[in-house]
């Protein structure tokens, strides 16, 4: 869930929830109403699962500084990462259960409240639940977008893609501004169902190619129309 379109922050930094929300289109008051709702801000490390899965999920959270990530694991505990959420973008409470996992990518603040005073303030104001439904609407495409990387586009589509998305998601000036590349391989391999040998394979050879130049962790897209089409990446999705 989203709480942010264009804020001009970039992932590492925090940022205001009735600053990404009211951004988002929503009325300031409620968004200082959703800010105001008691919580406590939470640090957290990407070295260990910050909320397992099958447990009750009865609690709302929205992402501060960093990157979350939702995760599953098959029957011999490989991991494959479903979800992301960037700085102003959250997860919303759900009833019963929860089939995944919760862990940072790189270090993050993430303000956590109770289901129970979310949904009080979305009981008070019906304008509300309109708006959580077309962000709930978004993640959805997102979802659907992954579901298409992974199975039908070949493996360096499906790195280009994700390094696209997230570069958008991060809200850069593309392509003047480079991306602060938040993955492991690891973590990329996780993302795109590879390993993380072809991974590395995959990163040199958009360089090769003249599509990115990487710097330490810096990627500078330097042919983003082209590193576009290689990755069939359209960001229409994330509007």
């Amino acid at each position: 869930m989203q709480a942010s379109r264009r804020s001009g922050q970039t992932a590492g930094s925090g940022v205001s929830l009735r600053d990404t929300l009211a951004a988002a289109g929503l009325n300031p008051d409620l968004a200082q109403e959703l800010e105001d709702m008691p919580h406590k801000l939470v640090h957290v490390e990407p070295r260990r699962p910050f909320r397992d899965p099958g447990v009750p999920r009865d609690e709302v959270m929205f992402v501060r500084s960093g990157i979350l990530s939702k995760f599953k694991a098959d029957a011999t505990g490989r991991r494959q990462i479903v979800a992301l959420r960037f700085p102003g973008e959250g997860i919303l409470p759900r009833e019963g259960t929860a089939s995944y996992g919760i862990q940072a990518i790189v270090r993050s603040e993430v303000m956590v409240g109770k289901a129970a005073d979310f949904d009080r303030i979305l009981d008070a104001h019906p304008e509300l639940q309109g708006f959580f439904r077309s962000l709930i609407q978004r993640d959805e495409d997102i979802s659907y977008e992954w579901l298409v990387n992974c199975g039908r586009r070949d493996s360096t589509a499906r790195v280009a893609h994700l390094l696209c998305e997230t570069a958008v998601r991060s809200r850069l000036n593309i392509p003047d501004e480079p991306l602060q590349n938040p993955f492991t391989q690891q973590q990329i391999a996780e993302i795109t169902g590879q390993t993380s040998v072809n991974v590395n394979r995959v990163l040199a050879d958009l360089e090769r190619q003249g599509l990115i130049e990487r710097a330490g962790r810096e990627i500078l897209f330097t042919d983003w129309p082209e590193m576009r089409r290689v990755a069939s990446f359209q960001p229409g999705y994330l509007e």
